[in-house]
């Protein structure tokens, strides 16, 4: 099992360090995510919901 990303990594790092075509992180609503958005705010963001 992979470990957890690092809250302070940002989605174009993440995308870039995991093989990923750019994009595939959306926002809730369907739109792409910034490049520059950190993953502890995205997971901030889902833990409202």
């Amino acid at each position: 099992m992979p470990r957890q990303v690092r809250s302070d990594c940002t989605v174009g790092n993440f995308e870039k360090t995991r093989g990923l075509p750019p994009g595939i992180i959306r926002n809730s609503n369907g739109r792409d995510t910034r490049s520059d958005k950190k993953i502890g705010t995205i997971r901030k963001e889902h833990e409202k919901k």
